[in-house]
Protein backbone atom coordinates (compact mmCIF):
# COMPACT_ATOMS: atom_id res chain seq x y z
CA UNK A 1 0.00 0.00 0.00
CA UNK A 2 2.56 2.14 0.51
CA UNK A 3 4.38 1.64 -2.58
CA UNK A 4 1.31 2.16 -4.69
CA UNK A 5 0.98 5.90 -2.59
CA UNK A 6 4.53 6.48 -3.18
CA UNK A 7 3.70 5.71 -6.82
CA UNK A 8 1.29 8.08 -6.76
CA UNK A 9 2.94 11.08 -5.53
CA UNK A 10 6.04 11.22 -7.32
CA UNK A 11 4.51 12.10 -10.62
CA UNK A 12 2.32 14.64 -8.89
CA UNK A 13 5.75 15.79 -7.11
CA UNK A 14 7.59 15.73 -11.06
CA UNK A 15 4.40 17.96 -12.15
CA UNK A 16 4.49 20.61 -9.61
CA UNK A 17 7.99 22.46 -10.98
CA UNK A 18 6.58 22.09 -14.84
CA UNK A 19 3.28 23.67 -13.60
CA UNK A 20 5.13 26.60 -12.01
CA UNK A 21 7.62 26.83 -14.34
CA UNK A 22 4.63 27.39 -17.17
CA UNK A 23 2.67 29.51 -14.93
CA UNK A 24 5.89 32.00 -14.33
CA UNK A 25 6.67 31.73 -18.46
CA UNK A 26 3.24 33.23 -19.05
CA UNK A 27 2.66 35.55 -16.17
CA UNK A 28 6.24 37.17 -16.68
CA UNK A 29 5.60 37.00 -20.72
CA UNK A 30 2.29 38.73 -19.91
CA UNK A 31 4.21 41.77 -17.44
CA UNK A 32 7.10 41.68 -20.36
CA UNK A 33 4.62 42.70 -22.88
CA UNK A 34 3.02 45.98 -20.61
CA UNK A 35 6.25 47.20 -19.92
CA UNK A 36 7.16 46.88 -23.57
CA UNK A 37 3.93 48.53 -24.56
CA UNK A 38 4.74 51.70 -21.81
CA UNK A 39 7.57 51.67 -22.75
CA UNK A 40 6.83 52.45 -26.48
CA UNK A 41 4.76 55.04 -25.58
CA UNK A 42 5.71 57.90 -27.04
CA UNK A 43 6.26 56.51 -30.41
CA UNK A 44 2.70 57.23 -30.71
CA UNK A 45 2.02 59.94 -28.81
CA UNK A 46 4.84 62.03 -29.79
CA UNK A 47 3.25 62.27 -33.20
CA UNK A 48 0.83 64.92 -31.55
CA UNK A 49 3.15 66.03 -29.05
CA UNK A 50 5.43 66.86 -32.11
CA UNK A 51 2.86 69.20 -33.30
CA UNK A 52 2.03 70.99 -29.64
CA UNK A 53 5.25 71.22 -28.88
CA UNK A 54 6.69 72.83 -32.49
CA UNK A 55 9.87 70.27 -32.10
CA UNK A 56 12.03 69.49 -35.21
CA UNK A 57 12.98 66.05 -35.98
CA UNK A 58 16.44 65.90 -33.52
CA UNK A 59 13.79 66.72 -30.74
CA UNK A 60 11.22 64.28 -31.32
CA UNK A 61 14.01 61.86 -31.98
CA UNK A 62 15.09 62.44 -28.12
CA UNK A 63 11.89 62.78 -27.24
CA UNK A 64 11.08 59.11 -28.48
CA UNK A 65 14.25 58.04 -27.15
CA UNK A 66 14.51 59.51 -23.61
CA UNK A 67 12.61 56.41 -22.04
CA UNK A 68 14.73 53.94 -23.66
CA UNK A 69 18.35 55.69 -22.20
CA UNK A 70 17.29 54.28 -18.14
CA UNK A 71 15.84 51.27 -19.72
CA UNK A 72 18.94 50.25 -20.87
CA UNK A 73 21.21 51.78 -18.12
CA UNK A 74 19.30 49.81 -15.18
CA UNK A 75 19.25 46.60 -16.84
CA UNK A 76 23.38 45.63 -15.93
CA UNK A 77 22.28 45.92 -12.14
CA UNK A 78 18.85 44.71 -12.65
CA UNK A 79 20.45 41.56 -13.89
CA UNK A 80 22.90 41.19 -10.81
CA UNK A 81 20.20 41.60 -8.71
CA UNK A 82 18.13 39.16 -10.41
CA UNK A 83 20.72 36.65 -10.02
CA UNK A 84 21.07 37.50 -6.51
CA UNK A 85 17.62 38.22 -5.21
CA UNK A 86 15.41 36.31 -7.41
CA UNK A 87 12.89 37.62 -10.61
CA UNK A 88 10.00 37.69 -8.65
CA UNK A 89 10.70 40.27 -6.07
CA UNK A 90 12.89 42.37 -8.30
CA UNK A 91 10.34 42.26 -11.29
CA UNK A 92 7.48 43.46 -8.96
CA UNK A 93 9.01 46.28 -7.56
CA UNK A 94 10.24 47.31 -10.75
CA UNK A 95 6.88 48.06 -12.18
CA UNK A 96 5.41 49.08 -9.12
CA UNK A 97 7.66 52.49 -9.10
CA UNK A 98 7.18 53.02 -12.54
CA UNK A 99 3.22 53.53 -12.25
CA UNK A 100 3.19 57.09 -10.39
CA UNK A 101 5.81 58.20 -13.20
CA UNK A 102 3.11 57.17 -15.65
CA UNK A 103 0.53 58.97 -14.69
CA UNK A 104 2.04 62.09 -14.18
CA UNK A 105 2.83 62.03 -17.70
CA UNK A 106 -0.85 62.89 -17.97
CA UNK A 107 -0.05 65.97 -16.95
CA UNK A 108 3.17 67.25 -18.25
CA UNK A 109 2.69 70.81 -20.13
CA UNK A 110 6.42 71.68 -20.94
CA UNK A 111 9.29 69.93 -23.68
CA UNK A 112 11.66 69.63 -20.76
CA UNK A 113 8.37 68.06 -18.56
CA UNK A 114 7.96 64.78 -21.30
CA UNK A 115 11.90 64.76 -20.84
CA UNK A 116 12.31 64.24 -17.03
CA UNK A 117 9.06 62.53 -16.56
CA UNK A 118 10.05 59.75 -19.16
CA UNK A 119 13.20 58.80 -17.92
CA UNK A 120 11.24 57.34 -15.10
CA UNK A 121 8.88 56.00 -17.09
CA UNK A 122 11.67 54.46 -18.86
CA UNK A 123 12.51 52.09 -16.01
CA UNK A 124 9.74 49.87 -17.63
CA UNK A 125 12.31 48.61 -19.91
CA UNK A 126 14.57 47.13 -17.80
CA UNK A 127 12.01 44.58 -17.42
CA UNK A 128 13.82 42.13 -19.66
CA UNK A 129 17.08 42.05 -18.22
CA UNK A 130 14.80 40.53 -15.27
CA UNK A 131 12.63 38.14 -16.92
CA UNK A 132 15.24 37.03 -19.09
CA UNK A 133 17.50 35.31 -16.27
CA UNK A 134 14.39 34.62 -13.87
CA UNK A 135 12.24 32.57 -16.90
CA UNK A 136 15.73 30.53 -18.38
CA UNK A 137 16.81 29.33 -14.86
CA UNK A 138 12.80 27.20 -14.40
CA UNK A 139 13.54 25.33 -17.99
CA UNK A 140 16.60 22.50 -18.78
CA UNK A 141 19.29 24.23 -20.80
CA UNK A 142 17.50 22.02 -23.81
CA UNK A 143 14.44 24.32 -23.24
CA UNK A 144 15.79 27.54 -22.53
CA UNK A 145 15.83 29.21 -26.01
CA UNK A 146 12.47 28.45 -26.64
CA UNK A 147 11.45 29.64 -23.61
CA UNK A 148 13.68 32.88 -23.89
CA UNK A 149 12.12 33.83 -26.93
CA UNK A 150 8.13 33.21 -25.31
CA UNK A 151 9.69 35.59 -22.87
CA UNK A 152 11.19 38.13 -25.77
CA UNK A 153 7.70 38.22 -27.50
CA UNK A 154 6.84 40.49 -24.95
CA UNK A 155 8.39 42.72 -27.44
CA UNK A 156 4.90 42.52 -28.87
CA UNK A 157 3.83 45.59 -26.59
CA UNK A 158 5.55 47.84 -29.07
CA UNK A 159 2.48 47.04 -31.47
CA UNK A 160 0.04 46.58 -29.14
CA UNK A 161 1.10 50.01 -28.29
CA UNK A 162 0.16 51.04 -31.89
CA UNK A 163 -2.97 49.40 -31.73
CA UNK A 164 -3.96 51.11 -28.43
CA UNK A 165 -2.56 54.60 -28.37
CA UNK A 166 -3.86 55.47 -31.61
CA UNK A 167 -7.49 54.78 -31.05
CA UNK A 168 -7.20 56.57 -27.50
CA UNK A 169 -5.65 59.69 -28.94
CA UNK A 170 -8.22 59.97 -31.71
CA UNK A 171 -11.25 59.77 -29.15
CA UNK A 172 -9.47 61.09 -26.08
CA UNK A 173 -6.90 63.28 -26.63
CA UNK A 174 -3.42 61.81 -26.13
CA UNK A 175 -3.43 62.59 -22.19
CA UNK A 176 -5.68 60.06 -21.99
CA UNK A 177 -2.96 57.53 -23.37
CA UNK A 178 -0.46 57.54 -19.77
CA UNK A 179 -3.70 57.44 -17.35
CA UNK A 180 -4.46 53.66 -19.07
CA UNK A 181 -1.46 53.14 -19.29
CA UNK A 182 -0.78 53.16 -15.66
CA UNK A 183 -4.00 51.76 -14.88
CA UNK A 184 -3.18 48.40 -16.86
CA UNK A 185 0.74 48.20 -15.56
CA UNK A 186 -1.17 48.63 -11.91
CA UNK A 187 -3.05 45.52 -12.79
CA UNK A 188 0.20 43.74 -14.27
CA UNK A 189 1.72 44.27 -10.57
CA UNK A 190 -1.23 42.52 -8.76
CA UNK A 191 -1.16 39.83 -11.54
CA UNK A 192 2.27 39.16 -11.39
CA UNK A 193 2.80 38.97 -7.65
CA UNK A 194 0.02 36.59 -7.57
CA UNK A 195 1.00 33.65 -10.39
CA UNK A 196 4.57 34.02 -10.22
CA UNK A 197 6.96 31.79 -7.94
CA UNK A 198 10.56 32.12 -6.51
CA UNK A 199 13.10 29.19 -6.26
CA UNK A 200 15.70 29.32 -3.50
CA UNK A 201 18.03 27.37 -5.60
CA UNK A 202 18.16 29.69 -9.11
CA UNK A 203 20.06 32.09 -6.87
CA UNK A 204 23.80 32.94 -7.64
CA UNK A 205 26.15 31.98 -4.67
CA UNK A 206 25.95 35.49 -2.35
CA UNK A 207 29.82 35.39 -1.84
CA UNK A 208 29.84 36.79 -5.72
CA UNK A 209 30.76 39.99 -5.67
CA UNK A 210 29.59 43.01 -7.96
CA UNK A 211 32.54 43.44 -9.11
CA UNK A 212 33.22 39.40 -10.31
CA UNK A 213 29.70 39.49 -12.21
CA UNK A 214 31.16 42.85 -14.25
CA UNK A 215 34.26 41.60 -15.20
CA UNK A 216 32.60 39.78 -18.19
CA UNK A 217 32.56 43.30 -19.62
CA UNK A 218 36.48 42.47 -20.74
CA UNK A 219 35.33 39.26 -23.04
CA UNK A 220 36.01 40.41 -25.92
CA UNK A 221 33.30 37.71 -26.66
CA UNK A 222 30.28 39.26 -24.76
CA UNK A 223 31.04 42.93 -26.62
CA UNK A 224 30.37 40.66 -29.56
CA UNK A 225 27.09 39.94 -28.57
CA UNK A 226 26.57 43.80 -27.81
CA UNK A 227 26.90 44.69 -31.44
CA UNK A 228 24.72 41.82 -32.53
CA UNK A 229 22.00 42.76 -30.31
CA UNK A 230 22.43 46.60 -30.79
CA UNK A 231 21.26 45.49 -34.21
CA UNK A 232 18.67 43.47 -33.66
CA UNK A 233 17.28 44.95 -30.62
CA UNK A 234 17.88 48.89 -30.62
CA UNK A 235 17.10 48.64 -34.30
CA UNK A 236 13.65 47.13 -33.70
CA UNK A 237 13.47 49.82 -30.52
CA UNK A 238 14.43 52.51 -32.31
CA UNK A 239 12.29 51.71 -35.92
CA UNK A 240 9.48 50.82 -33.86
CA UNK A 241 9.75 54.82 -32.33
CA UNK A 242 10.37 55.98 -35.79
CA UNK A 243 7.96 54.46 -37.88
CA UNK A 244 4.72 56.04 -37.18
CA UNK A 245 6.01 59.65 -37.68
CA UNK A 246 7.43 58.04 -40.90
CA UNK A 247 4.73 56.80 -42.71
CA UNK A 248 3.09 60.09 -41.86
CA UNK A 249 5.46 62.21 -43.64
CA UNK A 250 6.95 59.70 -46.16
CA UNK A 251 3.32 58.92 -47.34
CA UNK A 252 0.91 61.22 -45.98
CA UNK A 253 -1.16 59.14 -43.56
CA UNK A 254 -3.22 59.56 -40.85
CA UNK A 255 -2.07 58.44 -37.28
CA UNK A 256 -4.19 55.18 -37.31
CA UNK A 257 -2.99 54.24 -40.80
CA UNK A 258 0.52 54.50 -39.90
CA UNK A 259 0.02 52.71 -36.56
CA UNK A 260 -1.34 50.08 -37.96
CA UNK A 261 1.03 49.78 -41.24
CA UNK A 262 3.94 50.17 -38.95
CA UNK A 263 2.33 47.27 -36.52
CA UNK A 264 3.52 44.95 -39.59
CA UNK A 265 7.33 45.60 -38.46
CA UNK A 266 6.55 45.41 -34.80
CA UNK A 267 4.21 42.61 -34.52
CA UNK A 268 6.70 39.83 -36.04
CA UNK A 269 9.68 41.40 -34.43
CA UNK A 270 7.84 40.84 -30.90
CA UNK A 271 5.63 37.46 -31.64
CA UNK A 272 8.18 35.33 -33.59
CA UNK A 273 10.78 35.18 -31.22
CA UNK A 274 9.63 32.25 -29.39
CA UNK A 275 10.25 30.76 -33.24
CA UNK A 276 13.51 32.31 -33.09
CA UNK A 277 14.41 30.56 -29.57
CA UNK A 278 13.16 27.29 -31.33
CA UNK A 279 15.29 27.66 -33.85
CA UNK A 280 18.30 28.42 -32.12
CA UNK A 281 17.79 25.61 -29.85
CA UNK A 282 17.72 23.11 -33.12
CA UNK A 283 20.33 24.28 -35.52
CA UNK A 284 22.52 26.86 -32.92
CA UNK A 285 22.82 30.43 -32.25
CA UNK A 286 25.53 30.84 -34.68
CA UNK A 287 23.96 29.34 -38.09
CA UNK A 288 20.64 31.61 -37.20
CA UNK A 289 22.37 34.34 -36.44
CA UNK A 290 24.06 34.19 -39.43
CA UNK A 291 21.32 34.77 -41.86
CA UNK A 292 19.44 36.85 -39.72
CA UNK A 293 22.40 39.71 -40.47
CA UNK A 294 22.07 38.63 -44.10
CA UNK A 295 18.45 39.31 -44.45
CA UNK A 296 19.04 42.42 -42.48
CA UNK A 297 21.63 44.02 -44.73
CA UNK A 298 19.02 42.69 -47.86
CA UNK A 299 16.58 44.63 -46.48
CA UNK A 300 17.98 47.43 -45.34
CA UNK A 301 20.14 48.13 -49.01
CA UNK A 302 16.50 48.35 -49.88
CA UNK A 303 14.71 50.34 -47.51
CA UNK A 304 17.86 52.65 -48.15
CA UNK A 305 17.53 53.94 -51.25
CA UNK A 306 15.59 57.39 -51.31
CA UNK A 307 12.63 58.60 -52.90
CA UNK A 308 13.95 59.28 -56.89
CA UNK A 309 13.46 61.20 -59.99
CA UNK A 310 15.44 61.55 -62.65
CA UNK A 311 15.94 62.64 -66.52
CA UNK A 312 17.36 60.54 -69.11
CA UNK A 313 18.05 62.10 -72.30
CA UNK A 314 16.72 59.74 -75.32
CA UNK A 315 16.95 60.57 -79.54
CA UNK A 316 12.80 61.33 -78.56
CA UNK A 317 13.49 63.71 -76.15
CA UNK A 318 13.99 64.16 -72.54
CA UNK A 319 12.27 60.65 -70.37
CA UNK A 320 11.41 61.45 -66.67
CA UNK A 321 11.34 58.24 -64.67
CA UNK A 322 11.07 57.62 -60.95
CA UNK A 323 12.65 54.99 -58.08
CA UNK A 324 11.24 54.23 -55.01
CA UNK A 325 9.42 52.21 -52.81
CA UNK A 326 5.48 52.68 -53.04
CA UNK A 327 3.76 52.00 -49.12
CA UNK A 328 2.85 48.30 -50.16
CA UNK A 329 6.64 47.34 -50.61
CA UNK A 330 7.87 49.68 -48.14
CA UNK A 331 5.63 47.63 -45.77
CA UNK A 332 6.52 44.33 -46.90
CA UNK A 333 10.27 44.85 -46.50
CA UNK A 334 9.92 46.33 -42.94
CA UNK A 335 7.61 43.10 -42.28
CA UNK A 336 10.13 40.51 -43.39
CA UNK A 337 12.92 43.04 -41.33
CA UNK A 338 10.41 42.44 -38.36
CA UNK A 339 10.63 38.43 -38.63
CA UNK A 340 14.76 38.21 -39.15
CA UNK A 341 15.34 40.56 -36.15
CA UNK A 342 13.11 37.95 -34.06
CA UNK A 343 14.80 35.76 -34.83
CA UNK A 344 17.84 37.35 -33.63
CA UNK A 345 17.11 38.69 -31.01
CA UNK A 346 16.33 35.01 -29.44
CA UNK A 347 19.55 33.92 -31.29
CA UNK A 348 21.60 36.49 -29.34
CA UNK A 349 20.46 34.95 -25.71
CA UNK A 350 20.90 31.85 -27.28
CA UNK A 351 24.60 32.00 -27.21
CA UNK A 352 24.39 33.57 -23.71
CA UNK A 353 22.82 30.92 -21.89
CA UNK A 354 25.12 28.49 -23.77
CA UNK A 355 28.24 30.04 -23.49
CA UNK A 356 27.11 31.92 -19.53
CA UNK A 357 25.06 29.35 -17.88
CA UNK A 358 25.65 30.78 -14.67
CA UNK A 359 25.86 34.19 -14.92
CA UNK A 360 22.84 34.60 -17.37
CA UNK A 361 21.71 37.71 -15.55
CA UNK A 362 24.66 39.90 -15.45
CA UNK A 363 25.60 38.91 -19.16
CA UNK A 364 21.85 39.54 -20.39
CA UNK A 365 22.04 42.77 -18.56
CA UNK A 366 25.33 43.68 -20.24
CA UNK A 367 23.72 42.49 -23.60
CA UNK A 368 20.50 44.21 -22.77
CA UNK A 369 22.38 47.62 -22.14
CA UNK A 370 24.50 47.55 -25.35
CA UNK A 371 20.76 46.67 -27.16
CA UNK A 372 18.62 49.33 -25.09
CA UNK A 373 21.39 51.77 -25.79
CA UNK A 374 21.29 51.58 -29.50
CA UNK A 375 17.48 51.93 -29.13
CA UNK A 376 18.39 55.38 -27.45
CA UNK A 377 20.75 56.67 -29.73
CA UNK A 378 19.42 55.72 -33.05
CA UNK A 379 16.50 57.85 -33.18
CA UNK A 380 18.45 60.92 -32.12
CA UNK A 381 21.02 59.86 -35.13
CA UNK A 382 17.87 59.45 -37.67
CA UNK A 383 16.49 62.97 -36.56
CA UNK A 384 19.63 64.62 -36.84
CA UNK A 385 20.57 62.86 -40.47
CA UNK A 386 16.91 63.94 -41.79
CA UNK A 387 17.75 67.57 -40.34
CA UNK A 388 21.34 67.29 -41.76
CA UNK A 389 20.36 65.69 -45.52
CA UNK A 390 16.68 66.00 -45.62
CA UNK A 391 16.26 62.29 -46.56
CA UNK A 392 13.97 60.68 -44.49
CA UNK A 393 15.68 57.04 -45.90
CA UNK A 394 18.44 57.97 -44.22
CA UNK A 395 17.65 56.20 -41.55
CA UNK A 396 18.15 52.59 -43.14
CA UNK A 397 21.45 53.85 -44.47
CA UNK A 398 22.81 54.49 -40.97
CA UNK A 399 21.25 51.02 -40.03
CA UNK A 400 23.24 49.32 -43.08
CA UNK A 401 26.16 50.39 -42.12
CA UNK A 402 25.76 49.08 -38.94
CA UNK A 403 24.61 45.48 -40.02
CA UNK A 404 27.73 45.88 -42.13
CA UNK A 405 30.25 46.19 -39.13
CA UNK A 406 28.28 42.61 -37.75
CA UNK A 407 28.78 40.89 -40.44
CA UNK A 408 32.41 41.49 -40.64
CA UNK A 409 32.43 40.13 -37.24
CA UNK A 410 30.83 37.85 -37.58
CA UNK A 411 33.07 36.45 -40.96
CA UNK A 412 36.58 36.45 -38.70
CA UNK A 413 35.36 35.62 -35.54
CA UNK A 414 32.95 32.44 -36.03
CA UNK A 415 32.61 31.79 -39.83
CA UNK A 416 36.11 31.84 -41.03
CA UNK A 417 37.28 30.22 -37.69
CA UNK A 418 40.78 31.35 -37.59
CA UNK A 419 42.72 33.18 -34.77
CA UNK A 420 41.86 36.63 -34.46
CA UNK A 421 43.40 38.60 -31.88
CA UNK A 422 41.60 39.85 -28.74
CA UNK A 423 38.52 37.29 -29.45
CA UNK A 424 37.93 34.79 -26.60
CA UNK A 425 39.76 31.24 -26.93
CA UNK A 426 37.19 29.58 -25.09
CA UNK A 427 34.92 30.70 -27.42
CA UNK A 428 33.04 27.28 -29.10
CA UNK A 429 34.21 26.91 -32.96
CA UNK A 430 31.24 26.51 -35.55
CA UNK A 431 30.90 24.75 -38.65
CA UNK A 432 32.17 26.58 -41.80
CA UNK A 433 28.86 28.25 -43.20
CA UNK A 434 29.37 29.16 -47.01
Amino acid sequence: MAIAVQAQTQPAAAARPARQALSVLIVSTLAFTVCFMVWMMFGVIGIPLRKALNLNATEFGLLTAMPVLTGSLVRVPLGIWTDRFGGRIVMTVLMAVTVPAIWLMAYATQYWHFLAIGLFVGLAGGAFSVGTPYVARWFPKSQQGFAMGVYGAGNSGAAVNKFVAPALVVAFGWSMVPQVYAAVMLGAVILFWLFSASDPSHLVPSNLSFREQLSALKDPTVLKYCQYYSIVFGGYVALSLWMVQYYVGEYGLDIRTAALLAACFSLPGGVLRAIGGWLSDRYGAHSVTWWVMWVSWICLFLLSYPQTDFSIVTVNGVKTFHIGLNVFAFTGLMFILGIAWAFGKASTFKYISDQYPGNIGAISGIVGLAGGLGGFVLPILFGALMDLTGIRSSAFMLMYGVVWVSLIWMYFTEVRRTPVMGVNAGMPQFQHAA
